[in-house]
């Protein structure tokens, strides 16, 4: 087993003292990033598990652990928590972290409903306090070079987009809608720069009653731009891609692609309107194959980045708290939509959606 040291130098400008809560799945990798990060310093590991609680200390000594949560709210070294727990916990202890006057970056997502993630929203607000959820895919490098082509206006007007998030497991108690629909949902959010008015869901519950393994969502968007999703723990092979089709581009984005993730086709319909009573023509378009050129840079630790900027500027990250609470808002509207047999729902707070 690796040990990680510890920086033996920092900026000039003090670092922001961090504690990490939860070292299970991610919490490994949130910390690796908190120590390698000049702006952050990490001063403590929360831990109620002995075995994962030995197994940082192995890895990173000198960093002091505690099964405690108040011993880190209570510490006023203790700039921010990051909180890397399982989603029913998150709302309590990010509403305590923010109650003792701590900023808080907590693992996706916000809250398991939009009551709770409104209320922490609201809290931040009120204590001018950071609340940042981990949506790590709008710092990816690739996602945010769809969304350049998208606001440049490469793609055009986009028509749809579906997207495709599956392998075999991990299994977890929440679902595969709460597991894995926050990271398409976060990446269509910050794509389209829209609210989700509606949303339609149909899931399959295999091995255990009302825990779905696969899911499959449609998003309607305020333009009338809609998503399907398909999410699934039950497939032979990872896959990872997305699918944007405009008006002037196609774009296919490929998570799993060792290179070459995104591929920009000039493919399409065109149509020509006849000037008197004639029928429409369509026309084939079949142009070029771009492949962009992306910088290699972590997202998590760009996202880290992002949060002790926030902290130290007052700013807003790109990962924000109503970015937060929009994906909530929608995880909800798909989980009642698959109550009532996929009947479409609109999200709490959402718009009304456009007429056609």
């Amino acid at each position: 087993m690796s040990v990680i040291a510890l920086p033996a130098g920092r900026r000039a400008e003090a670092p922001v003292r961090v504690a990490v809560v939860g070292y299970g799945y991610w919490g490994p990798n949130l910390v690796r990033n908190a120590i390698e990060r000049p702006e952050l310093e990490l001063g403590l590991l929360v831990e109620r598990d002995r075995g994962r609680a030995d197994a940082f200390s192995a890895r990173v000594p000198g960093v002091p652990v505690t099964a405690d949560l108040d011993v880190a709210l209570d510490d006023p070294s203790i700039d921010a928590l990051i909180v890397a727990t399982p989603p029913r916990t998150h709302h309590p202890i990010v509403k305590a972290a923010l109650d003792a006057g701590k900023h808080v970056l907590v693992e996706k997502p916000l809250a398991t409903t939009s009551a709770d993630a409104g209320q922490l929203v609201d809290l931040a607000a009120a204590r001018d306090l950071v609340l940042m959820p981990g949506h790590t895919f709008v710092y990816s490098p690739a996602v945010n070079k769809v969304r350049d082509l998208i606001r440049d206006d490469i793609v055009g007007e986009v028509y749809f987009v579906t997207s495709s998030r599956m392998n075999l497991g991990k299994y977890q108690p929440d679902g595969v809608v709460c597991d894995l629909a926050p990271h398409d949902i976060s990446i269509l959010l910050y794509w389209l720069d829209e609210p989700v008015v509606e949303v339609a869901a149909s899931a399959r519950s295999v091995f255990r009653e009302g825990v779905p393994e696969a899911a499959f969502i449609t998003l309607t968007f305020a333009s009338g731009t809609t998503a399907n999703v398909q999410i699934s723990w039950l497939s032979p092979r990872k896959i990872r891609e997305m699918v944007v089709v405009g008006s002037r581009r196609m774009v296919q984005y490929d998570d799993t692609a060792a290179d070459e993730s995104i591929r920009v086709y000039d493919r399409g319909m065109d149509v020509t309107v006849p000037e008197n009573f004639g029928e429409h023509q369509l026309s084939y378009r079949s142009g070029d194959i771009v492949v962009p050129r992306l910088d290699a840079h972590e997202p998590l630790s760009l996202e880290l980045e992002d949060f002790a900027r926030a902290i130290r500027t007052g700013g807003t990250p790109r990962s924000s708290a109503r970015l937060g609470l929009e994906i909530v808002s929608a995880i909800e509207a798909a989980e009642a939509s698959l109550r009532r047999r996929g009947a479409p729902v609109a999200p709490m707070g959402s718009p009304q959606p456009a007429v056609a």
